[in-house]
């Protein structure tokens, strides 16, 4: 469809197969020439070697989402969670208190290391962080401790306490007020960044709520993965902000896709599909390999793509995001 759309017609696209890495290996080999481009591979088992192969003067642009893969002759096309958390917290102002609910997994641990770093160049700051089991086993423990649950409770019964000894009309009316309560609403932190995922996320989100986190007081936030559908219409996540790019950006090639093969577009088909317009620019340029690496190695040097404006530094692709609130399902930019 790439192809197709920017009328590319005088192209030779080589389509290898591989079962192994012994496999992948042979292929690479029987196609190093000066200048080839190689898209691929997907995962990250099979990148771990390619900069070994960039003396041979080619150049790889993987799908791998392991950033330390990212090096030389080898460029990483992916959604990378550090460049959506920079946007998020640098979109924050200066009166923002973030508390961060993360997984104890590979993702939740990614979060978790690199969010110190990213809250220091946000006017945000980081006032607490809780982990849960990735069975979830432990997570309403963990979102209880976060939000001081036990003690906003023991504060809110010690005001009723307070009040239902006094018979002024002003303190029956607030008493009145508080029974409707289980907590105060005194949190230490405005926001609160839950670093999860697809159905656990689902499972996740209803609990804040449930124990008093309350979602018309704390500003609930996510990664880029909340860009689904399915998390627009979770009752808690209403109101919810992420990075990300609107889908009207997308609308087309979606439906184009349907169309043409009667199915939904899968969220990360927009990867290659941005590749094939740059490889086209490339094309157009006449670079050779020196141009190239030239081109790719200057982060003020940004392109069109289906998500955002995109460029890479230190090898890795990073975009132009918005910030989007999720409401009714569907989102909007509110940036």
């Amino acid at each position: 469809m790439g192809i197709y759309n920017l009328g590319i017609s005088d192209v030779v696209i080589q389509i290898e197969f591989f079962e192994n890495e012994t496999d992948l290996k042979k292929i690479i080999e029987k196609n190093l020439i000066s200048g080839k481009i190689f898209l691929g591979p997907i995962q990250s088992k099979y990148a771990k070697f390619l900069d070994n192969y960039c003396a041979d003067e080619v150049i790889f642009f993987s799908y791998s989402s392991k950033s330390s893969l990212a090096k030389d002759c080898v460029y990483l096309i992916n959604f990378f969670p550090q460049n959506e958390l920079s946007q998020l917290m640098l979109y924050l102002n200066d009166d923002a208190r973030v508390a961060l609910l993360y997984p104890e997994n590979e993702y939740g641990y990614l979060i978790n290391s690199f969010i110190d770093d990213i809250i220091f160049q946000s006017p945000a700051i980081l006032v607490n962080r809780s982990s849960y089991k990735k069975d979830l086993s432990n997570v309403r423990e963990s979102i209880k401790e976060l939000g001081k649950y036990e003690l906003r409770k023991y504060e809110l019964n010690r005001q009723k306490q307070i009040l239902s000894s006094k018979k002024d009309e002003k303190s029956k009316k607030r008493l009145k007020k508080l029974e409707r309560f289980k907590t105060t609403s005194d949190y230490d932190f405005t926001h609160i960044l839950i670093a999860d995922y697809g159905l656990n996320l689902l499972q996740v989100a209803p609990l804040l709520p449930y124990y008093d986190i309350d979602p018309n007081i704390v500003q609930f936030m996510g990664t880029g993965v909340i860009d689904d559908k399915t998390f627009f219409y979770e009752p808690s996540l209403q109101g919810a902000i992420f990075p990300g790019i609107p889908e009207t950006r997308r609308i087309n090639i979606i439906n184009n896709y349907m169309d043409i093969y009667d199915d939904e577009l899968l969220r990360i088909s927009t990867l290659p599909y941005d590749l094939i317009g740059l490889i086209n620019f490339i094309y157009k340029k006449k670079y050779k390999l020196g141009d190239v690496i030239k081109l790719l190695d200057n982060p003020n040097k940004k392109f069109d793509g289906i998500d955002g404006n995109f460029y890479f530094k230190d090898n890795i692709i990073e975009r132009d995001l918005s910030i989007l609130k999720i409401n009714n399902g569907n989102s909007f930019v509110i940036n």
